[in-house]
């Protein structure tokens, strides 16, 4: 049996994890928002027309943010479509996704939903065919409390109170070919700048994402991070990130996602310190990977000028959550950085969430380490120490086989330990050594893993792909467990209270 050590120091911190670094997403693409959060047909279906049996899920996750309305949606997209009464707004053609938009749901009703499940909005506005001063506008309508023409519109339709966003993305992608009225870095640049200035202007509160490279794998990555940077560096908060990934042939190459998701960030973080060095700024920019998940991009088909296709529907096997677990550790061990991260999306379009129109919702592989990470990932992200064999792949040379991400909650006196091992033929003997924190119990471990790795859950086997309860290990300061070979790993440990001897 192979072996694997990891060693974890209450002192050794990389900082204090951000709750948004678990957002996630819903873009008017597909059937995220029509027969994914909204569909007043439904049996459960609440008095705004909402699905309540995907709000208890989503309540679930914990989820801190959703962005919203996209993604290549928003390129596209007038705001003011989606207010006023349901009956006078227009149908659309959407050009991203070649789909007619109802406009039944706008930011109004989102705003309400996401109080709903207990998550805050993160806006995007668009610098595709919009212009600065109408994303001024709609960050009137939403933010300012009462007396000019927006807000007192926003007020007609129904919500006296601003809504009071936070979080704002200057648009969308803006160097793909395939977005709306795409634009270079110079271009970008200026409109995202002159965007942000009069939104700030409207509320200095907020927080601002500009565009980062749609991808790494885009010619002008990562001159486009710079040069946009160079025009908003003292006007936005964050740069974002999106990355997907998927398994084309080479399981190896899959499992090891996380290593190049890690050297995506580091490089964009680069980006942004030369940029901070150039404009002589003291302020350290923040990144946002505000897209990332497993995306089976090249099976997509598109239904052109329909309403609510089903598009972007990928159902995830057991591989695809062990690269999915690989992908959260990797956001936790940079959460220094990585301060925000929205999941790829939420409901039906690449989600964990997946419903039947007018019928049942089902939890998707992907479900569980997502939920585990936001549930149990808030308190201090500690670096690990992790020692394992490496295992060899085509696209990223040698990777470590056993990933790890350890949260420190102080207040509780409770350690959490994430480990993914990629191996593929060999369960790992596991030593974990936690004398920093003294006297210490583990209270459980929970394991995903299984004898297929594209195991599927679905409708009539929704538990088909599921976590289970492992054998608790004995010990003190250190532990030897064992980690189940290609196996998705969560450890909870507790400080034992010592013993004080009176005379």
């Amino acid at each position: 049996m192979k072996t694997a050590k990891c060693i974890i120091d209450k002192d050794y911190s990389i900082a204090e994890i951000d709750p948004k670094l678990y957002g996630s997403f819903i873009e008017h693409l597909g059937r995220a928002v029509y027969s994914g959060i909204y569909e007043p047909s439904h049996k459960t279906a609440d008095e705004q027309g909402f699905r309540q049996d995907v709000m208890e899920l989503v309540d679930d996750l914990a989820v801190p943010v959703v962005r919203y309305p996209g993604g290549n949606f928003v390129s596209g997209y007038n705001w003011t479509d989606g207010i006023g009464p349901v009956k006078d707004r227009p149908k659309r053609l959407d050009y991203a996704w070649l789909s007619i938009e109802s406009n039944k749901i706008g930011i109004d009703e989102f705003v309400d939903w996401c109080k709903k499940v207990g998550t805050e909005p993160m806006a995007a506005v668009n610098l595709g065919t919009g212009a600065p001063q109408d994303a001024g506008y709609m960050m009137e309508y939403c933010n300012h409390p009462a007396g000019t023409y927006w807000s007192d519109l926003r007020i007609k339709n129904g919500h006296k109170e601003p809504h009071n966003i936070k979080v704002w993305c200057l648009g969308n992608e803006m160097d793909g070919p395939w977005q709306t009225c795409g634009l270079t870095a110079e271009d970008y640049g200026k409109k995202a700048r002159e965007a942000a200035k009069i939104m700030k202007w409207i509320d200095p509160s907020i927080e601002l994402v500009a565009c980062g490279s749609a991808s790494p794998w885009m010619p002008t990555y990562p001159e486009w991070d710079r040069i946009v940077l160079e025009h908003t560096y003292e006007q936005v908060d964050y740069i974002s990130l999106h990355r997907y990934y998927e398994n084309e042939g080479c399981i190896e190459d899959f499992l090891a996602s996380f290593a190049d998701m890690n050297d995506f960030i580091k490089t964009v973080a680069a980006t942004a310190d030369y940029v901070k060095a150039k404009v002589r700024s003291k302020k350290v920019m923040k990144l946002s990977f505000d897209e990332w998940n497993v995306w089976y991009i090249k099976r997509q088909t598109r239904f052109p000028w329909t309403e609510a296709p089903a598009i972007l529907e990928d159902q995830y096997s057991l591989l695809d959550a062990l690269v999915f677990g690989g992908m959260l550790c990797t956001l936790l061990n940079n959460c220094d950085r990585v301060r925000m991260a929205c999941l790829a999306q939420l409901v039906n379009v690449i989600a964990p969430i997946f419903t039947e129109k007018d019928g049942r919702v089902l939890k998707q592989s992907i479900y569980y380490p997502f939920q585990q990470v936001s549930l149990y990932g808030r308190g201090t992200a500690l670096k690990t120490l992790t020692q394992s064999e490496k295992f060899s792949t085509p696209l990223y040379g040698e990777v470590p086989t056993v990933q790890t991400a350890a949260i420190y909650h102080k207040e509780e006196g409770r350690i959490t330990l994430f480990a993914l091992n990629c191996d593929m033929q060999e369960d790992a003997q596991f030593f974990i050594d936690l004398r920093s924190f003294g006297s210490v119990k583990m209270t459980e471990h929970i394991i995903m893993d299984g004898p297929d790795l594209f195991a599927k859950n679905t409708f009539d086997k929704p538990d088909t792909v599921i976590p289970r309860s492992a054998t608790i290990v004995t010990g003190n300061q250190s532990f030897t467990t064992i980690l189940p070979k290609l196996s998705w790993n969560v450890f909870h440990f507790a400080s034992i209270p010592e013993v004080v001897k009176t005379e």
